[in-house]
């Protein structure tokens, strides 16, 4: 093994590589916390490679295995290549495969009998692996590591649910006789041992101090200019930042300078990839092959083209989603250009640390939207710079999460008493309405599976919540790629404009029941932005405080939403052209929420009558859920929030906002323990914001469903301002959850 690694010109090891390394062949689960480009591969890789070269030559021919799990595919196959190359002195002794939803048939079986490091992701371990499992026992059975990449990812309902698909995995290994040791990795974590703690539910080691050399990396806060347009209401509209960052892409690409644009959803990383080779065509025409878009959604041969052109340099400039932040292991790179604040200060410095991977001074840039928190945080960069990265939060005990995996835990093999502790105190509750339900009937010690269809179907691991969406070019039949269920209704709505590696099409009609989008190619001088109405009701308060005469309240809530229609926005302005109609049916969710109420002498004492009262709670409830990615492990499209002058539920002015998950994800809990700081902050950003009546640098929100009206700037300040005179001095002594064993926390 040594030899292996020499061989790569690796002389001796970094301290925090040796560190966790001599962890691991103790038998000790550990978390390897250091900078990107740290060499977190090596760290895990040399216990792993050493425990299957001293295995080769078991008499069962199989000898110790491996598995690693990354939460993309693309890099899984990344880690497969490293591996492959690492280990090449040590001959077939190390047999590495990805086995995912892109592998052919005909390879499962020889993986499955053969392969000793098996590289995947939690979906394919839910849904392939475990349900399985008698076909996988002499992999299990020999089960030395499981590797987990990328650790900090795991937040949130999709980091419950791995949490969930973990404690199934070790449940099957004891039964196979294994008992295998977790090694996990993070550039970027708060209380990394805390967090892998949660997430594997085992004691786990923690290696923070990273000892390897850093090039210098500046580091650029960029705000676009205003224009001389205005937007909804007379707001002045700023330059977009997927304009700016196709400009800066276009440039460095032009300079020769390698780098990559992080972008935030599929079809900005397409715009902006149009837009840069559009520009690069008037300046040398041989450049605009030297540009592409990556995004999920693509087709597996398609993903695997582009990994392999950024790999060989073909490729100078890339407009890429989280797809390939967590995706392609890439070095060389000169320059990331981040395209909006992307949500948490732990995915800014992950991204940003693709630059200067091979230790030499990088660029990184971050791009400001028109929007509350990016333009607070180009004029505060304390909050980035002087703030350690946010904790990871996630609950496998929430009840929507834990519910399908017993299910599934028994379908593998029958649930007995002794396996409960595994799953966390919340299953005696849950144990007896699955038996009310029919899914699990009690015979003698254990439960059972009852139906016929497979337990780990009832789940979709990410909560995309139903079957994706094929689309689907009309005229020949020809399968593009895929969208989320999710997202179907807002992204590939009849008349949406859907954009496809460069190409732009129009979508012609949205089949919900057999999930497909037909789409035919156009190229239309505008962009498509879904808007929807929601309701929300109180189904329980769990906990409330006084604010003054006002409340904060936390609990559990039902949200009704539907797209309504859509807007057609101007390309590179944003400027909207016309609004048309939809008829699509409405969606529930129960889900979890912070809410605040005022009382009419807070409202007089902030000067507010009933004309302004409907504007200022918007405007406050816009720039909190704008804010609220400062204080809570999240991104604004995770949550979701409502307004209303008199609810009847609370029967005063309220304002909601709840975590956009079933069941909640920890968000909302984490906004009622900081509501002091996160409201704030949030009435800072409305004030200290130069615009006259409102724009998206404060109160305007680009996902609102009522286009922005109404809104009212300075009553959501003065009212704000009052709501926070009565707030208690620290957090409340009371939360809403107890601190346990894998539960939520911050």
């Amino acid at each position: 093994m040594i030899a292996a690694v020499q061989a790569c010109g690796i002389e001796h090891p970094w301290a925090h590589q040796a560190l966790a390394a001599e962890h691991a062949l103790d038998g000790d689960s550990v978390v390897v916390a250091t900078g990107t480009a740290s060499g977190k591969s090596l760290a895990y890789l040399v216990p792993v490679l050493s425990a299957l070269l001293d295995g080769s030559e078991a008499p069962n021919g199989r000898g110790a295995t491996a598995l690693y799990l990354a939460p993309t595919k693309a890099l899984a196959a990344d880690q497969c290549r490293s591996v492959k190359e690492l280990s090449q002195p040590l001959g077939s002794a190390v047999r590495p495969a990805v086995y995912d939803g892109d592998t052919p048939f005909e390879e499962r079986e020889w993986i499955r009998q053969y392969a000793n490091y098996v590289l995947t992701n939690p979906d394919m371990l839910h849904r392939g692996i475990l349900p399985s499992h008698p076909r996988w026992s002499s992999f299990l059975k020999s089960l030395k590591y499981v590797v987990i990449d990328e650790c900090h990812t795991y937040r949130g309902v999709f980091g419950s649910h791995v949490a969930q698909v973990l404690r199934r995995l070790r449940r099957l290994c004891a039964r196979y006789g294994a008992s295998p040791v977790f090694l996990l990795a993070s550039a970027t974590a708060a209380e990394p041992a805390v967090a892998a703690r949660r997430l594997t539910g085992l004691p786990v080691i923690e290696v923070a101090d990273d000892a390897s050399p850093r090039g210098e990396l500046v580091f650029a806060l960029w705000e676009p200019p205003l224009t001389e347009l205005h937007g909804e209401k007379g707001a002045p509209v700023r330059r977009t930042a997927t304009a700016e960052t196709a400009d800066l892409l276009t440039d460095l690409t032009v300079q020769g300078v390698r780098s990559v644009a992080f972008v935030r959803s599929r079809r900005g990383a397409e715009l902006i990839s149009v837009i840069a080779q559009e520009r690069l065509a008037e300046v040398d025409r041989s450049l605009v092959r030297r540009v592409a878009a990556y995004r999920g959604g693509y087709l597996p041969e398609e993903r695997r083209a582009l990994e392999r052109a950024l790999h060989s340099g073909e490729l100078l400039g890339l407009a890429a989603t989280t797809a390939l932040e967590l995706g392609v292991d890439v070095s060389g790179l000169d320059a990331v250009v981040i395209a909006g604040y992307p949500g948490t200060r732990a995915s800014l410095w992950q991204q940003a640390g693709r630059a200067g991977r091979s230790g030499q001074g990088a660029l990184a840039v971050l791009v400001a939207r028109d929007d509350p928190l990016d333009t607070f945080l180009v004029h505060h960069p304390e909050a980035l710079f002087d703030q350690p990265v946010e904790s990871t939060v996630l609950d496998p005990d929430n009840p929507y999460v834990l519910a399908p995996h017993l299910c599934a835990a028994a379908a593998e093999i029958p649930l007995t008493e002794e396996d409960l502790d595994l799953f966390g105190p919340a299953c005696e509750e849950l144990l007896p309405q699955l038996e009310a339900a029919k899914l699990l009937r009690r015979r003698t010690k254990a439960w059972h599976w009852t139906r016929r269809e497979r337990a780990a179907d009832l789940t979709d691991i990410r909560g995309a919540g139903g079957r994706p969406v094929q689309v689907v070019e009309e005229g020949t039949g020809r399968l593009l790629g895929t969208v989320d269920a999710g997202a179907a209704h807002s992204t590939v709505h009849e008349g949406a404009v859907h954009l496809h590696q460069g190409r732009t099409y129009l979508v012609r009609s949205l089949d919900l029941e057999d999930s497909v989008a037909l789409v035919e190619q156009a190229d239309p001088p505008y962009s498509t932005v879904a808007r929807d109405t929601t309701s929300i009701s109180v189904l329980e308060t769990d906990i409330e405080v006084p604010w003054g005469t006002g409340r904060l309240c936390y609990g559990s809530v039902e949200v009704t939403n539907q797209v309504v229609s859509f807007l057609r926005r101007r390309l590179i302005t944003g400027e909207v052209l016309g609004e048309t109609k939809l008829d699509l049916p409405p969606r529930t969710l129960r889900t979890r929420a912070v809410w605040w109420t005022v009382t009419e002498d807070q409202l007089d004492e902030a000067r507010i009558g009933p004309e302004i009262l409907g504007g200022s709670l918007h405007a406050a409830e816009h720039a909190s859920i704008g804010m609220l990615p400062l204080f809570a492990t999240c991104d604004r499209w995770d949550i979701g929030g409502v307004s209303v002058p008199l609810h009847p539920d609370t029967l005063l002015p309220t304002v909601f906002v709840y975590d956009g998950h079933p069941g909640g994800a920890g968000f909302a809990e984490r906004a009622f323990r900081t509501a002091r700081a996160w409201l704030t902050a949030t009435r800072e950003a409305i004030a200290s914001c130069e615009c006259e009546a409102g724009c998206p640098s404060c109160i305007q929100s680009p996902k609102c469903g009522n286009g922005n009206d109404p809104l009212h700037k300075r009553g959501a300040v003065r009212l704000l301002t009052v709501l926070l005179r009565g707030a208690p001095d620290e957090k409340p002594e009371e939360e809403p959850q107890k601190e346990r064993e894998g539960g939520a926390g911050a």
